[in-house]
């Protein structure tokens, strides 16, 4: 080893040296760092005064027999001065971490000795140097015992085990376990070096783990104030009804006086290797910052029972002690952690506290892009009727607030309605046909009676949170807080249609459920199925539409064999599932007779949707045609009314056929093309061509 001289009485230590300023807290820190560096050079007084050949530059590269005889000579120890540790002041960087890890007087001045390289690069060489070795430049456990005035085997070197504060709270590790105890090396990870220096950096490891910790805005004092004092005792689950259970528990944290570390147990779930790795990070985090940790929702976690159990416990174990709020839709599986937490829940908000949710969410977003916002309230009301997260909502508005800006005018509903549908999971793609919708009210040509059915459907949709769960009218019993529909008639009469004018209405798209995705011949795989769509659809935003539901909502019958046990399972374990539902559904049927009793005791509005009389016909004829179709002089939809008893989606089949015969021909739209169409429709629906119906256009019904 090269031969290093003692430092200059003149040395400092630290920042500050050349007037730069020092962070908040820290002048202890170096005044101690500085008692450091004092002993050190005692020690290499003490190690130069004992040595015979001091220049030797060949100097921890050999052990010479003389060399070897002192040694077996000496008593131990480097004979450095003793030193009495003391407790730094409360207010002090170290006095607060002291306070945060539990550590002694003893385990600060290890701490110190073994971050005095990582602050200043002169230690390196004179550790090298009193470690007798060239390639050895951090402490080892002996030389920062001797250094702290204690011999190998005091009682202090169990400072430093696995259990003790500083190795277990992560602030010093002992590294390489395949030599002796003593001769291991002291290594102090990089955050904690920042930590000293005063750094807020969170560690790299943590870097897509950690979210941004925001609190509702509009979180109910009382309920903060329950949370803050629950979690001041000891692990706490907010089960969701609904509410921002994240944001309520960063609230509570702040009211504790805590730095909150929100976790997301989705990027969890996505990060490679065990997530439990990140759980001591995340707990020295939280003591380095004087904080607690948000962690959820906790259904994001790997799905399989047994490994999200692990995973929660080794997280709960290495947050024992720091204040741990996990939240989610589920209640608490004492499986998950060795503590049973207390379990609190947080309701769905009031339609004023959602509003007022919306409100903030556009403000903060409109202050970063310097746009526009308009009425928060009215803004709010056009998407009553959906159920969002409190991160939802704010992606919601911050996607709205640009789409309003790129077009330089305040934000309209249609943009905050395109905004929240884009927060859909494309998990219930995989399931059922997506549509977005494109009809509104006036595209609708029905009855009265059953055009009130369907606003009821849309007000029953917009109100539910209200009705549901801030009046409490479906209490008991696992009821969820679902709106379900029956849309009874025949083929063509405009259920799907008004299925998706409804969903247009409340912003939301539609969801066609394909039966050949359902319907399975294995025993069991049917139900499977539906409860995946059923998982998805409560997640969702959107209208769930059964279409032609009597196929798997068919009546039970009596059990005569297997085939018919298995059949009436299906219908039972439907029957539960739309109890629990939380979304929007509608089915449809041709036949109303054919669905169970059961169903429609669960069902909240239902519709019928009659053939069309003359004037709806009448009314249908035009809306299908348009205006954009050129018509002929001859073209007499009065006559088409009266005669030709179709139903809406019959009649808009013969609009479209008559279209393209008119394209083809070049010219306007003419009786002949409409008729001929007409008959086209007959002949595939199976109905005679009557001169009774068709009059004096017979004989251009018997040329097609």
């Amino acid at each position: 080893m090269t031969r290093t001289a003692a430092p200059p009485a003149t040395a400092r230590t630290g920042p500050g040296c050349d007037g730069e300023a020092r962070p908040a807290g820290t002048e202890h820190l170096w005044t101690r760092l500085r008692l450091v560096e004092e002993r050190v050079r005692q020690a290499v007084a003490v190690r130069r005064g004992a040595d015979p050949d001091p220049d030797d530059p060949y100097r921890g590269q050999y052990l010479t027999p003389e060399a070897a005889a002192r040694i077996l000579n000496e008593p131990g120890g480097l004979d450095v001065p003793g030193h009495e540790p003391r407790q730094p002041p409360a207010g002090s960087l170290l006095g607060m971490l002291a306070g945060r890890f539990g550590l002694s007087p003893l385990d600060l001045d290890l701490l110190l000795v073994a971050v005095a390289p990582d602050l200043d690069a002169r230690f390196e060489r004179l550790y090298g140097y009193l470690n007798d070795d060239l390639t050895r430049r951090r402490p080892t456990v002996g030389l920062a015992l001797h250094l702290c005035g204690l011999a190998g085997a005091a009682p202090g070197r169990f400072r430093l085990a696995a259990d003790a504060p500083l190795v277990a709270g992560g602030l010093v590790a002992v590294t390489e376990p395949e030599r002796p105890p003593l001769s291991r090396v002291l290594v102090v990870p990089d955050r904690v070096t920042g930590h000293l220096l005063g750094s807020a950096q969170h560690d790299a490891r943590l870097a897509g783990v950690l979210g941004e910790a925001l609190a509702d805005p509009t979180a109910e004092p009382a309920q903060v104030r329950r949370t803050a004092a629950a979690a001041g005792t000891g692990l706490v689950h907010l089960r969701s009804r609904g509410g921002d259970a994240e944001g309520l528990a960063v609230a509570a944290l702040h009211a504790a006086g805590l730095h909150p570390l929100a976790v997301d147990a989705a990027a969890l779930a996505r990060h490679p290797g065990d997530t439990s790795e990140l759980a001591p990070v995340v707990a020295r985090e939280a003591r380095l910052t004087g904080g607690g940790a948000v962690l959820g929702p906790l259904e994001a976690l790997p799905g399989q029972p047994a490994e999200r159990a692990r995973t929660l416990r080794a997280w709960c174990t290495a947050l024992r002690g720091i204040p741990l709020v996990t939240y989610g839709t589920a209640g608490w599986d004492p499986a998950w952690a060795p503590d049973t937490p207390v379990v609190l829940n947080v309701p769905a908000p009031s339609p004023e506290r959602q509003a007022a949710r919306w409100r903030h969410a556009l403000e903060r977003a409109a202050a970063g892009d310097g746009a526009v916002t308009g009425d928060a309230g009215e803004l709010a009301r056009a998407v009553a009727a959906h159920r969002l997260a409190a991160g939802q909502v704010r992606r919601a508005a911050e996607v709205a607030v640009r789409s309003a800006g790129l077009a330089g005018r305040p934000v309209h509903a249609a943009d905050l309605r395109a905004a929240v549908r884009a927060q859909n999971g494309a998990g219930l793609d995989r399931l059922a046909r997506r549509v977005e919708p494109a009809v509104g009210w006036d595209d609708l040509v029905l009855p009265p009676p059953t055009h009130r059915r369907l606003r009821e459907l849309a007000l029953r949709a917009r109100r539910r949170e209200q009705v549901l769960g801030q009046w409490g009218m479906r209490p008991g019993g696992g009821r969820g807080r679902g709106v379900i529909a029956l849309f009874a008639g025949e083929s063509g009469t405009g259920k799907t249609m008004a299925a998706e004018v409804v969903a247009a209405e409340l912003g939301m798209d539609l969801y066609v459920v394909d039966l050949s995705t359902v319907v399975d011949k294995y025993v069991g795989e049917t139900e499977k199925n539906l409860e995946r769509i059923f998982t998805e659809a409560s997640a969702v935003n959107a209208v769930l539409l059964f279409d032609e539901a009597d196929a798997i909502f068919g009546r039970r019958s009596e059990v005569k064999d297997a085939h018919d046990r298995h059949a009436n399972i299906e219908s039972a374990y439907l029957l539960q599932r739309m109890e629990s539902f939380d979304g929007i559904a509608v089915l449809t049927t041709n036949l109303r007779a054919n669905l169970d009793e059961a169903f429609t005791r669960r069902l909240d509005v239902v519709a019928d949707f009659p053939l069309p009389d003359r004037d709806l016909r009448l009314a249908l004829w035009e809306r299908c045609l348009g205006d954009r179709v050129p018509r002929a002089g001859d073209l007499d939809l009065g006559f088409c009314a009266a005669h030709f008893e179709l139903a809406g989606g019959s009649i808009r089949a013969c609009a479209v056929t008559a279209a393209y015969l008119a394209a083809e021909s070049g010219g306007p739209l003419t009786m002949r093309q409409v008729v001929t169409a007409v008959a086209q429709e007959y002949r595939k629906l199976g109905r005679l061509v009557l001169a009774g119906e068709f009059g004096p256009y017979l004989a251009m019904a018997a040329e097609t």
